[in-house]
């Protein structure tokens, strides 16, 4: 277990933010939604059972307004990020609950010259320094600038094309329409604190320090939070079908530590804004470090939302959305010419000044605590919770 202060994870202007999380409460044994308010969590449940449809309510605003003014059940945050992770102990959860959590691939036409890469080493990554120099010689040099969808990205992926270098990434990377993929089930994802998990089957991933939209089931971006989007380069570069391999296990989607929701302080255009830090700490002393620059996006945010959101597909518990990231690492951690990957132990702080700190322990996959909590249990939990008669010590509660 990671051990955390307040001040290590809440953004530097945390007196003015709109802070919603999850914690598990173990007097009722359930996930409860919280809001940060001076140093303490304030329990929504009264209000809202879930983060789902906190969000989706019409004076959001208000409901939380009304909270802080009444008061509420609160747990200290200082002392739920010091207690134990456990059913008996308060901790915090992922923001989400019932949202889809889904995921924008290739959003950075920098990037796409990683995916590529991949898939032309077809996961052998002592083979990826050749190719990237083959790769970027071959569109001189760079790719920044270019808009996806126009006509100087259809000249590149020409270019690109005819020295054979063709690859399904190039068509989401600088054509019409992004990639969106389902990246972790529901209930799933991990919160600050938590650990994440690499499976035995890969020797070759890394973290995607990532801004996330939080929608609401009328498509409207109601916040955003800090993601990772843990990747298996190996698997993905074997076979773009083997996404799902590559994208969704145990503990490989983190989220967190909390949404922060649009107000006066911080609007859609903020976000826009947004460098998100990634810093990796091994346990035998390595350190990497990068950025993600949200405004170096290849596409708006509202062009993602509307590929994944509209007469199409909709959402009626609303989504979270990873947007992408431009941070691919390409040093080398133990030898030459075999990059970065992950090693048991490393420590992924994904931190943002706005929206705080992500904080995360690599672990072996099938070391993780099995996911267990579902759909089901949450279903049986409210439904026991909006019974007066199972809590009479409680205030009682009209979901």
């Amino acid at each position: 277990m990671t051990r955390l202060e307040p001040e290590a994870i809440l953004p530097q202007d945390a007196s003015t933010a709109l802070l919603v999380g999850r914690l598990w409460d173990p007097e009722t044994q359930g996930p409860r939604p919280v809001l940060f308010h001076e140093g303490e969590l304030l329990d929504l449940f009264d209000h809202a059972n879930t983060v789902s449809a906190l969000l989706n309510h019409d004076d959001l605003h208000g409901v939380l307004e009304g909270v802080r003014q009444e008061g509420a059940r609160s747990w200290n945050l200082e002392s739920v990020l010091n207690g134990e992770r456990g059913r008996d102990e308060p901790h915090l959860l992922s923001p989400v609950d019932l949202q889809a959590v889904k995921a924008c691939g290739v959003t950075f036409v920098d990037s796409m010259i990683e995916r590529v890469i991949e898939e032309r080493c077809a996961g052998d990554l002592t083979l990826a320094e050749q190719m990237r120099a083959q790769v970027l010689e071959s569109i001189g040099g760079s790719l920044a600038g270019v808009r996806p969808g126009s006509e100087e990205a259809a000249r590149v992926k020409e270019v690109l094309v005819r020295a054979g270098f063709w690859s399904q990434y190039l068509e989401v990377g600088i054509g019409p329409d992004p990639e969106v993929f389902t990246k972790a089930p529901v209930l799933s994802t991990v919160g600050c604190g938590e650990d994440i998990g690499i499976p035995s089957f890969s020797s070759w991933n890394n973290p995607e320090p990532e801004l996330v939209l939080v929608v609401d089931r009328e498509g409207r971006v109601r916040g955003c939070t800090l993601g990772n989007d843990v990747n298996l380069r190996d698997v993905e570069g074997r076979s773009a079908l083997l996404l799902g391999m590559a994208k969704d296990n145990n503990g490989s989607a983190a989220l967190g530590p909390f949404i922060r929701l649009f107000n006066d302080s911080y609007s859609l255009d903020d976000a826009r804004q947004e460098t998100i830090r990634l810093t990796v700490r091994g346990t035998e002393g390595y350190t990497l470090t990068g950025t993600n620059s949200v405004q170096r996006l290849s596409r708006p945010f509202e062009e993602l939302v509307g590929a994944a959101f509209g007469p199409h597909h909709q959402y009626p518990d609303g989504f979270a959305l990873f947007t992408g990231t431009l941070f691919a690492p390409n040093e080398d951690r133990n030898a030459p010419g075999m990059g970065f990957t992950h090693e048991t132990g490393d420590t992924v702080q994904i931190s943002s000044s706005r929206l705080g700190t992500l904080t995360n322990t690599v672990k072996p996959t099938e070391k993780l605590e099995p996911w267990s909590y579902g759909i089901g249990n949450l279903l049986e939990y409210v439904l026991k919770m909006n019974n007066p008669a199972a809590h009479p010590h409680l205030p009682a509660h009209h979901g």
